[in-house]
């Protein structure tokens, strides 16, 4: 029987992630406070957050194994807030280039019958290009990423903006490591593969 899944996610982005796994799930927005404390590292916030959104969903669900996930990016020890204007966009894209933005998400699958939760942070490396003002402004002006930490879409035109990207997962960048999601659900009893079909 296949196990009930819940995305602790509205985001587009890691709800077509998920759809990889080609097991139903159904998703929910955690909506909470995000914030990060005082003196705490960009590890234990987004640890912190990931299990905080998956834990959020005892207020909709009665069973099932939730997944949250929570990302910043971290440049020169700071971490990198969503920009929310093209001035700040420009101002980080331009910080950035020529070097390397670390990208930490936290991941974590609770069960919410047995109050377990596994949590982990997965690092991915994002090099970028030696970038002039006339492309960040192009780029910012098509894609306009005054919503994503770091100032770009890496699903989108943002590939553009990079020298290398280094990494596990490939989908860490996007906002879920399947990868790491695929051995966390197997310590819940929970294999990916078998299941299909099922």
């Amino acid at each position: 029987m296949k196990p009930t899944l819940i995305l602790a996610s509205s985001s587009p982005f890691r709800q077509q992630l998920l759809t990889k796994f080609n097991l139903p799930f159904q998703s929910f927005s955690p909506d909470i406070d995000e914030s990060p404390f005082v003196d705490e590292t960009p590890e234990q916030l987004v640890t912190r957050l990931s299990e905080q959104k998956a834990r959020v969903a005892t207020k909709h669900f009665h069973e099932g194994l939730v997944i949250g996930s929570d990302q910043v990016a971290v440049f020169n020890n700071t971490i990198l807030g969503k920009p929310h204007t093209k001035e700040n966009a420009v101002a980080q894209l331009s910080s950035f280039s020529g070097h390397t933005v670390t990208f930490l998400t936290g991941l974590s699958v609770f069960d919410i019958q047995s109050d377990k939760a596994i949590t982990t942070v997965v690092p991915f490396d994002v090099t970028f290009k030696a970038l002039t003002l006339e492309q960040i402004n192009a780029y910012c002006d098509a894609e306009q990423p005054y919503n994503c930490a770091g100032s770009f879409k890496s699903e989108g035109l943002g590939i553009c903006l990079f020298e290398k990207l280094s990494g596990d997962d490939p989908n860490t960048l996007i906002g879920l490591p399947l990868i790491t999601l695929t051995k966390v659900l197997a310590e819940f009893g929970v294999d990916v593969l078998t299941l299909q079909g099922a």
